[in-house]
Protein backbone atom coordinates (compact mmCIF):
# COMPACT_ATOMS: atom_id res chain seq x y z
CA UNK A 1 0.00 0.00 0.00
CA UNK A 2 1.39 3.53 -0.58
CA UNK A 3 1.10 5.45 2.66
CA UNK A 4 2.99 7.87 4.35
CA UNK A 5 5.98 6.44 6.56
CA UNK A 6 6.09 7.31 9.69
CA UNK A 7 9.07 9.60 11.15
CA UNK A 8 11.31 7.26 13.49
CA UNK A 9 12.61 8.51 17.26
CA UNK A 10 16.33 8.99 15.83
CA UNK A 11 17.99 9.21 12.75
CA UNK A 12 20.32 6.44 11.65
CA UNK A 13 24.35 7.39 11.88
CA UNK A 14 26.63 7.03 9.21
CA UNK A 15 30.18 5.84 10.41
CA UNK A 16 33.06 6.79 8.20
CA UNK A 17 36.29 4.21 7.72
CA UNK A 18 38.97 5.04 5.54
CA UNK A 19 41.10 2.29 3.88
CA UNK A 20 44.67 2.40 3.26
CA UNK A 21 44.58 2.93 -0.51
CA UNK A 22 46.55 0.16 -1.88
CA UNK A 23 46.69 -2.06 -5.45
CA UNK A 24 46.76 -5.70 -5.34
CA UNK A 25 48.18 -7.93 -7.65
CA UNK A 26 45.85 -11.25 -7.30
CA UNK A 27 45.27 -14.06 -9.33
CA UNK A 28 42.40 -16.56 -10.51
CA UNK A 29 41.25 -19.41 -8.93
CA UNK A 30 37.85 -19.60 -9.20
CA UNK A 31 35.18 -18.78 -12.12
CA UNK A 32 31.70 -19.77 -11.89
CA UNK A 33 28.50 -18.41 -13.70
CA UNK A 34 25.85 -18.07 -10.96
CA UNK A 35 23.06 -17.66 -13.38
CA UNK A 36 23.02 -16.92 -17.00
CA UNK A 37 24.09 -13.21 -17.07
CA UNK A 38 26.20 -13.29 -13.50
CA UNK A 39 29.68 -14.33 -13.32
CA UNK A 40 31.72 -14.89 -9.91
CA UNK A 41 35.44 -14.64 -9.90
CA UNK A 42 36.96 -15.72 -7.34
CA UNK A 43 40.86 -13.81 -6.85
CA UNK A 44 43.43 -15.46 -4.62
CA UNK A 45 46.88 -13.70 -3.11
CA UNK A 46 48.96 -13.49 -0.22
CA UNK A 47 48.49 -9.47 -0.50
CA UNK A 48 44.82 -10.05 0.38
CA UNK A 49 46.02 -10.62 4.12
CA UNK A 50 45.54 -6.80 4.56
CA UNK A 51 42.09 -6.47 2.35
CA UNK A 52 39.33 -4.14 4.66
CA UNK A 53 36.20 -3.72 3.30
CA UNK A 54 33.57 -2.40 6.23
CA UNK A 55 30.27 -1.78 4.29
CA UNK A 56 28.54 -4.39 1.64
CA UNK A 57 28.49 -1.13 -0.99
CA UNK A 58 31.81 -0.58 -0.91
CA UNK A 59 33.61 -0.51 -4.23
CA UNK A 60 37.06 -2.02 -5.37
CA UNK A 61 38.68 -0.87 -8.51
CA UNK A 62 39.62 -3.69 -10.94
CA UNK A 63 41.83 -3.09 -13.62
CA UNK A 64 41.28 -4.44 -17.00
CA UNK A 65 42.82 -4.01 -21.04
CA UNK A 66 40.74 -1.27 -22.03
CA UNK A 67 40.31 -1.23 -26.38
CA UNK A 68 43.60 0.08 -27.01
CA UNK A 69 44.87 -2.52 -24.24
CA UNK A 70 46.09 0.04 -21.89
CA UNK A 71 44.22 -0.93 -18.02
CA UNK A 72 41.55 0.65 -17.37
CA UNK A 73 39.77 0.86 -13.93
CA UNK A 74 35.98 -0.18 -13.29
CA UNK A 75 33.95 -0.11 -9.80
CA UNK A 76 32.74 -3.65 -8.11
CA UNK A 77 31.68 -4.61 -5.18
CA UNK A 78 33.58 -6.82 -3.10
CA UNK A 79 30.95 -9.61 -2.77
CA UNK A 80 32.17 -11.87 0.36
CA UNK A 81 36.22 -12.16 1.10
CA UNK A 82 38.21 -13.97 3.61
CA UNK A 83 41.81 -12.04 4.55
CA UNK A 84 42.89 -15.61 6.75
CA UNK A 85 41.92 -17.76 3.10
CA UNK A 86 43.25 -14.98 1.14
CA UNK A 87 40.48 -15.23 -0.91
CA UNK A 88 38.27 -12.09 -2.42
CA UNK A 89 34.82 -12.93 -4.74
CA UNK A 90 33.67 -10.29 -7.31
CA UNK A 91 30.65 -10.84 -9.21
CA UNK A 92 30.60 -9.73 -12.59
CA UNK A 93 27.22 -8.78 -14.84
CA UNK A 94 27.97 -10.29 -18.63
CA UNK A 95 26.74 -7.51 -20.71
CA UNK A 96 27.65 -6.75 -24.31
CA UNK A 97 29.50 -3.63 -23.66
CA UNK A 98 32.72 -2.92 -21.10
CA UNK A 99 35.87 -4.13 -20.89
CA UNK A 100 35.51 -5.51 -17.68
CA UNK A 101 32.61 -7.83 -18.55
CA UNK A 102 34.68 -8.88 -21.78
CA UNK A 103 37.96 -10.01 -19.01
CA UNK A 104 35.33 -11.85 -16.98
CA UNK A 105 33.82 -14.03 -19.68
CA UNK A 106 37.02 -15.01 -21.01
CA UNK A 107 38.49 -14.94 -17.11
CA UNK A 108 40.64 -18.66 -16.32
CA UNK A 109 42.22 -20.36 -13.23
CA UNK A 110 45.30 -18.65 -13.01
CA UNK A 111 44.76 -15.31 -14.64
CA UNK A 112 46.31 -11.91 -13.25
CA UNK A 113 43.92 -9.76 -11.92
CA UNK A 114 45.15 -6.60 -10.19
CA UNK A 115 42.61 -4.81 -7.51
CA UNK A 116 42.31 -1.53 -6.27
CA UNK A 117 40.65 -0.34 -2.93
CA UNK A 118 38.05 0.36 -1.58
CA UNK A 119 39.13 3.81 -0.29
CA UNK A 120 36.53 3.90 2.32
CA UNK A 121 33.42 2.35 3.61
CA UNK A 122 30.06 4.16 5.14
CA UNK A 123 28.94 1.94 7.78
CA UNK A 124 25.14 2.43 8.24
CA UNK A 125 24.19 1.98 12.37
CA UNK A 126 20.97 3.05 14.06
CA UNK A 127 18.69 0.84 11.61
CA UNK A 128 16.13 -1.74 12.95
CA UNK A 129 14.99 -3.15 9.28
CA UNK A 130 16.22 -2.63 5.45
CA UNK A 131 14.40 -2.13 2.21
CA UNK A 132 17.00 -3.19 -0.47
CA UNK A 133 15.91 -2.04 -4.16
CA UNK A 134 18.05 -2.32 -7.13
CA UNK A 135 18.72 -4.11 -10.53
CA UNK A 136 21.36 -6.73 -11.38
CA UNK A 137 24.37 -4.40 -11.19
CA UNK A 138 23.47 -4.23 -7.53
CA UNK A 139 22.52 -7.64 -6.60
CA UNK A 140 26.32 -8.05 -5.51
CA UNK A 141 25.81 -5.27 -2.53
CA UNK A 142 22.25 -6.70 -2.28
CA UNK A 143 23.27 -10.51 -1.39
CA UNK A 144 26.28 -9.65 0.61
CA UNK A 145 24.30 -7.11 2.87
CA UNK A 146 21.58 -9.63 3.69
CA UNK A 147 24.16 -12.30 4.31
CA UNK A 148 25.78 -9.94 6.83
CA UNK A 149 22.63 -9.01 8.47
CA UNK A 150 22.10 -10.05 12.13
CA UNK A 151 20.00 -12.88 12.37
CA UNK A 152 15.85 -12.27 12.55
CA UNK A 153 16.57 -8.73 10.96
CA UNK A 154 13.69 -7.36 9.06
CA UNK A 155 14.85 -7.26 5.28
CA UNK A 156 13.11 -6.81 2.19
CA UNK A 157 14.64 -6.92 -0.86
CA UNK A 158 13.31 -5.76 -4.49
CA UNK A 159 15.39 -6.21 -7.22
CA UNK A 160 14.60 -6.15 -10.98
CA UNK A 161 16.28 -9.47 -13.10
CA UNK A 162 15.99 -10.42 -16.75
CA UNK A 163 14.03 -13.07 -15.50
CA UNK A 164 13.11 -16.11 -13.16
CA UNK A 165 16.74 -17.15 -13.97
CA UNK A 166 18.52 -14.39 -12.82
CA UNK A 167 16.98 -15.12 -9.70
CA UNK A 168 19.53 -15.42 -6.48
CA UNK A 169 19.39 -17.51 -3.65
CA UNK A 170 21.45 -16.08 -0.07
CA UNK A 171 22.86 -17.85 2.97
CA UNK A 172 21.40 -15.59 5.90
CA UNK A 173 19.83 -15.79 9.30
CA UNK A 174 18.14 -12.91 8.56
CA UNK A 175 14.32 -12.44 8.15
CA UNK A 176 14.24 -11.93 3.95
CA UNK A 177 11.05 -11.08 2.16
CA UNK A 178 12.91 -11.77 -1.19
CA UNK A 179 10.71 -9.88 -4.07
CA UNK A 180 11.42 -10.02 -8.00
CA UNK A 181 11.01 -7.92 -10.47
CA UNK A 182 11.33 -9.18 -14.24
CA UNK A 183 11.37 -7.05 -17.26
CA UNK A 184 13.80 -7.35 -19.91
CA UNK A 185 17.21 -6.00 -19.77
CA UNK A 186 17.06 -3.55 -22.28
CA UNK A 187 14.21 -1.79 -20.30
CA UNK A 188 16.61 -1.50 -17.07
CA UNK A 189 16.26 2.37 -17.80
CA UNK A 190 12.52 1.95 -16.95
CA UNK A 191 11.50 3.16 -12.93
CA UNK A 192 7.91 2.47 -14.14
CA UNK A 193 8.05 -1.66 -13.18
CA UNK A 194 9.88 -0.69 -9.38
CA UNK A 195 7.23 2.21 -8.75
CA UNK A 196 4.78 -0.26 -9.45
CA UNK A 197 6.02 -3.10 -7.28
CA UNK A 198 6.87 -0.29 -4.21
CA UNK A 199 2.68 0.37 -3.52
CA UNK A 200 2.53 -2.76 -1.96
CA UNK A 201 5.41 -2.50 -0.03
CA UNK A 202 5.34 -0.80 3.84
CA UNK A 203 8.22 0.76 5.19
CA UNK A 204 7.80 0.50 9.30
CA UNK A 205 9.78 2.81 11.25
CA UNK A 206 13.32 2.48 11.60
CA UNK A 207 13.85 1.18 8.00
CA UNK A 208 16.86 2.04 6.25
CA UNK A 209 16.43 2.23 2.38
CA UNK A 210 19.11 1.59 0.41
CA UNK A 211 18.58 1.94 -3.78
CA UNK A 212 21.36 1.47 -6.38
CA UNK A 213 20.41 1.02 -10.24
CA UNK A 214 20.58 3.35 -13.29
CA UNK A 215 20.68 6.85 -12.25
CA UNK A 216 17.62 7.84 -13.96
CA UNK A 217 15.78 5.12 -12.22
CA UNK A 218 16.86 5.40 -8.70
CA UNK A 219 16.61 9.80 -9.05
CA UNK A 220 12.64 8.76 -9.67
CA UNK A 221 12.11 6.23 -7.13
CA UNK A 222 14.41 8.34 -4.79
CA UNK A 223 11.78 10.91 -5.64
CA UNK A 224 8.86 8.96 -4.89
CA UNK A 225 10.38 8.11 -1.53
CA UNK A 226 10.76 11.19 -0.01
CA UNK A 227 7.57 12.94 -1.77
CA UNK A 228 5.23 10.67 -1.32
CA UNK A 229 5.78 8.15 0.97
CA UNK A 230 7.44 10.68 2.88
CA UNK A 231 10.84 8.93 3.84
CA UNK A 232 12.93 11.59 5.89
CA UNK A 233 16.08 11.86 3.98
CA UNK A 234 18.22 10.53 6.62
CA UNK A 235 16.90 6.80 5.71
CA UNK A 236 17.74 6.65 2.47
CA UNK A 237 20.51 6.02 -0.17
CA UNK A 238 20.09 6.12 -3.13
CA UNK A 239 22.95 5.79 -5.74
CA UNK A 240 23.50 5.33 -9.61
CA UNK A 241 25.22 2.29 -10.50
CA UNK A 242 25.46 3.16 -14.04
CA UNK A 243 23.94 5.84 -16.29
CA UNK A 244 22.09 4.74 -19.66
CA UNK A 245 23.99 6.38 -22.90
CA UNK A 246 27.10 6.34 -20.88
CA UNK A 247 30.27 4.68 -20.85
CA UNK A 248 31.66 4.07 -17.43
CA UNK A 249 28.72 6.20 -15.98
CA UNK A 250 27.59 6.54 -12.30
CA UNK A 251 26.11 8.86 -9.79
CA UNK A 252 27.66 7.41 -6.39
CA UNK A 253 25.01 9.21 -4.45
CA UNK A 254 21.78 10.88 -5.41
CA UNK A 255 20.80 13.94 -3.68
CA UNK A 256 19.17 16.62 -5.17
Amino acid sequence: MDSPTPLPATAPTIRRVRHELERRDLTVSAVERITPAMIRVTLEGDALATFASASPDDHVKVFVPGDDGAPVGRDYTPRSFDTEARSLVIDFVDHDAGPAALWARQARTGDALQVGGPRGSGVVEGVSSWLLIGDETALPAIGRRIEELPAGTPVTSLVAVDGPAEEQTFATAAALDARWIHRPAAEAADPAPYLAALKAIDIAPGTYVWVAAEAGVARAIRTVLLEERGLPKPWLKAAGYWAAGRADGSVKSIDE
